[in-house]
């Protein structure tokens, strides 16, 4: 899918008028949509509220990572409408595989995280656009139709004093220059080892062996220079993989 709009937009003013250029005579159709969070009741509501909105379609709802992959690739949805932290498959790493498996899909991360580690991950992730869950339905109706027609978006709470070029090109910047030293098999693993689960439960999820999961293990201490499993955690968190509960250190 192609751009056909003017270029990034941030802030609802802005991609409202940039929206209503770009669909200036042409027809419109109903925008295919998965929804993926692991909170049952808001994956139910957003799904209601948008259900009720003539420009989007709702094919599907899940809740986690994994399940939006695959239902990217069975149900090949205009948008995906991804929550950040979830269980088994974070949102980041989901968002890379449907990149890769479904290009034609674009992804909006819709989140409570909103400081700028977190919104540089998702854009280095493919994330076409970032929404705070405090947002409001016409905003987030306004991104999932930017996003659709090929232009990133920033939410508004969070474009003061910054573009989403800026923001782009920092992305593309310390992606060129960091990189990220673990496969995806190990960011799958060591998600999996910060949420807690043993070796053996990670091998029937990932239907690895468990001497398989034990070399992972080890390569990424190495590739992390851990000396426990705290390091992971905090490695985790840091990356957006996982997050600390109410009332954890």
């Amino acid at each position: 899918m192609t751009p056909s709009g003017p270029g990034p937009v941030g802030g609802y003013d802005e991609a409202k008028r940039a929206l209503e250029r770009m669909e200036s005579g042409s027809p419109r159709r109903r925008i295919k949509l998965v929804i993926a969070d692991d909170h049952a009741v808001l994956r139910q509501a957003l799904r209601l509220l948008l259900e009720m909105q003539d420009e989007v379609e709702v094919v599907g709802d899940v809740g986690n990572g994994r399940e939006a992959v695959e239902a990217a690739e069975r149900l090949k949805p205009d948008v995906v409408l991804m929550d950040m932290v979830m269980p088994g498959l974070n949102g980041l790493d989901a968002t890379r595989q449907i990149r890769r498996r479904a290009p034609d899909t674009r992804v909006v991360m819709l989140t409570g995280y909103v400081d700028d580690d977190q919104i540089l991950e998702a854009l280095r992730a493919g994330a076409s656009g970032y929404l705070a869950k405090r947002s409001d339905v016409r905003e987030l109706l306004l991104a999932i139709q930017v996003v659709h027609r090929g232009n990133p978006y920033l939410s508004e709470s969070l474009s003061e004093g910054r573009t989403v070029s800026d923001l782009l090109l920092q992305a593309h910047q310390s992606t060129a220059e960091e990189g990220d030293p673990l496969t995806e098999r190990e960011r799958e693993v060591l998600q999996l080892v910060a949420e807690g689960h043993s070796n053996q439960r990670i091998a029937e999820q990932l239907f690895l062996s468990v001497k398989t999961v034990e070399a992972h293990r080890a390569h990424i201490m190495a590739k992390l220079h851990a000396q426990s499993r705290t390091d992971l955690i905090r490695y985790a968190i840091r990356k957006g993989m996982i997050a600390l509960e109410p009332g954890d250190p």
